[in-house]
């Protein structure tokens, strides 16, 4: 098995317990970990996609790694910072 192969698949192993989780009721979609789980999957199978060059992929998995990034720094609607 090539390395890329095998970077996909932890990828791809990641994605799914997150998503099986979340499924399950045992992780929520406004978790940290759900989040961090989402990045640290997207982003390997990015790569994985990089060292094969299936660039639509590449897409695909770096726009889903920067939303599950951006997940992990987003303040919720209706929370006031600062302003207590």
């Amino acid at each position: 098995m090539k390395t890329s192969d095998i970077l996909a698949s932890i990828g791809v192993i990641i994605l799914l317990i997150a998503f099986l989780l979340n499924l399950y009721k045992k992780l929520p979609s406004s978790s940290k970990a759900y989040a961090a789980m989402n990045f640290i999957g997207a982003g390997i199978c990015c790569y994985s996609s990089y060292l094969i060059s299936f660039y639509p992929f590449v897409v695909l998995e770096s726009v889903w790694a920067i939303v599950a990034l951006l997940s992990l720094f987003n303040v919720p609607r209706g929370t006031s910072v600062g302003n207590e």
